[in-house]
C-alpha cells in the first residue's frame, strides 16, 4: 500500500548513538517480573489514522493473548504506542525515544514507506528490530528489518492473469505519483505483456486532487477493460465515487491494489461493487481460522469493528516476536533477530514463514471482490513467496 501516501520524506534523521543492551535484568525476590516493552510507531493523526487504528487492534489482541499464556518467558508484554502523525521526521523522533529511553525490545510500524525508510537508520544504529506489517513496494532489507505483509508479486501474480482471462486484456493504470504505485505498475506491465495484453494508458497523480472527471474521461476513451488502480486513502475514495457517478465503473472492471476491508462503506450505498483485489486475509471467510480471528477481535473491540489484513499482519508481527524469543530462550534485541530468521508461525490463514535472509514472509493469498459491504473470496491462491527486492 505504501510509501509517500501522504507526503514526501522530510527532515533530518536523529543521530543519537544507541546501544543494543540485553533487556532482561535481575529483580528482587517477590517482585513482579519486569514488562517486555514493545514500541509501536503508527499514524493516529495526519490522514492515515484509519490504518493506524487497524494496526493497533491487531497488536493489542496479540499482546493480550501472549500475556494470557504467561507472557514472553514469564514476563508480560507492554505496548508503548506513539503517534507519528503520518510524518517521517516525527517517526524518527518517536523511534529514537522508544529505543534509547524506553529500551524497547522492538518497534512495530509504521504505515508509510517514507516513515519506514526514515526510521531504518535509527533502528540499525540502535540494533533494534523493526517489524513492518504494511503491504509495500519491496526493497526494505537489512538485519533489523522484518516485513510481515505483501510485496508486488504476491498481490499481482494471480490478480492480473485472472482479470485478463475473465475481464479483458486491455489495461489502464492509474495511481498516485510515488514509489509504491510506480513499482506496482512496473510489475503489472510485465505480467500484462507476458499474457499478450496491452497497457493502453498509464497516469500518476499528485495527492490532494479533488476533481477526477478529466482522467475518468481519458480512461473511458481508451477502451480499457480493466483499470489497475493504486490511489490510496481519501483520494482513492473520491475517485471511485466520481467514477461511479460518471458511469465509468459500468464499462470496465477495477483491480484495486492495496485494498482492504478498511475501505468498505466509504464509497456510498451501492458504490464500489465488483472490484477485485488480492489480499492475505478476508474477514468474511467462513474458514475456521479467519472466522475465529475476527470473533476474537470483535469480542474486544465491538461487534461492528472492521477487520482488515492490517489487523492480521500486525497481530502476526507481535506473535512472531514472542515465538522468536521463546525459540532462542533469552530476551534481548539480537535474540529477536536470531529467532525470527526462518521462523514459521501459525496465522489465522495458515503457516507463515519468515525468510532467513530477506526477512519477508511467504503467506497465503486470496483473490476477492467487493460485494455489498464486504469482501468475498473468489479463490484461495495458496502460499505465495515474496520477491523481496533485496538484491
Amino acid at each position: 500500500m505504501d510509501t509517500t501516501r501522504r507526503r514526501a520524506l522530510a527532515g533530518a534523521l536523529a543521530t543519537t548513538a544507541l546501544a543494543a543492551a540485553p533487556l532482561a535484568a535481575p529483580r528482587p525476590l517477590g517482585a513482579q517480573p519486569a514488562a517486555v516493552k514493545v514500541g509501536a510507531v503508527l499514524p493516529f493523526s495526519g490522514g492515515l489514522e484509519l490504518f493506524g487504528q487497524q494496526a493497533r487492534l491487531g497488536l493489542e489482541l496479540a499482546a493480550a493473548e501472549i500475556n494470557a499464556k504467561g507472557g514472553i518467558l514469564g514476563r508480560p508484554v507492554e505496548l508503548l504506542f506513539e503517534d507519528n502523525k503520518t510524518d517521517p521526521k516525527t517517526s524518527v523522533e518517536k523511534a529514537s525515544r522508544l529505543v534509547a529511553r524506553d529500551e524497547v525490545l522492538a518497534i512495530c510500524g509504521p504505515i508509510t514507506s517514507s516513515a519506514r525508510d526514515a526510521m531504518i537508520p535509527t533502528m540499525a544504529r540502535g540494533r533494534t528490530p523493526l517489524l513492518y506489517a504494511t503491504n509495500y513496494e519491496g526493497g526494505a532489507c537489512g538485519r533489523y528489518v522484518f516485513c510481515f505483509n505483501t510485496v508486488p508479486n504476491q498481490e499481482l501474480a494471480k490478480l492480473v492473469p485472472y482479470l485478463a482471462r475473465t475481464k479483458g486484456t486491455s489495461f489502464y493504470c492509474f495511481g498516485a505519483d510515488y514509489v509504491w504505485p510506480q513499482k506496482m505498475f512496473a510489475h503489472a506491465e510485465k505480467l500484462v505483456a507476458g499474457l499478450g495484453g496491452t497497457i493502453v494508458g498509464k497516469e500518476l497523480t499528485p495527492f490532494g486532487v479533488k476533481e477526477f472527471a478529466p482522467v475518468i474521461r481519458r480512461i473511458e476513451a481508451s477502451g480499457a477493460k480493466v483499470l489497475l488502480f493504486a490511489l490510496p486513502g481519501a483520494d482513492g475514495i473520491t475517485f471511485i465515487r466520481q467514477a461511479e457517478d460518471l458511469g465509468l465503473l459500468q464499462k470496465l472492471t477495477v483491480g484495486f491494489l492495496g485494498f482492504s476491508e478498511a475501505y468498505l462503506g466509504a464509497f456510498g450505498p451501492g458504490k464500489g461493487q465488483d472490484m477485485y483485489v488480492a489480499v492475505p486475509f478476508v474477514a468474511s471467510s467462513e474458514a475456521t481460522g479467519p472466522r475465529d480471528f475476527v470473533a476474537r477481535i470483535r469480542a474486544r473491540a465491538g461487534k461492528e469493528t472492521v477487520v482488515s489484513h492490517y489487523v492480521m499482519t500486525h497481530w502476526l508481527a507481535l506473535t512472531a516476536l514472542a515465538r522468536a524469543v521463546e525459540k532462542v530462550g533469552r530476551i534481548d534485541r539480537e535474540a529477536v533477530v536470531e529467532g525470527l530468521e526462518g521462523l514459521t508461525v501459525e496465522a489465522p490463514t495458515g503457516p507463515v514463514t519468515i525468510g532467513a535472509k530477506d526477512h519477508h514472509v511467504t503467506l497465503a493469498m486470496f483473490l476477492a471482490r467487493t460485494e455489498g459491504d464486504r469482501l468475498v473470496t473468489v479463490e484461495a491462491l495458496g502460499p505465495q513467496a515474496p520477491e523481496a527486492g533485496c538484491g
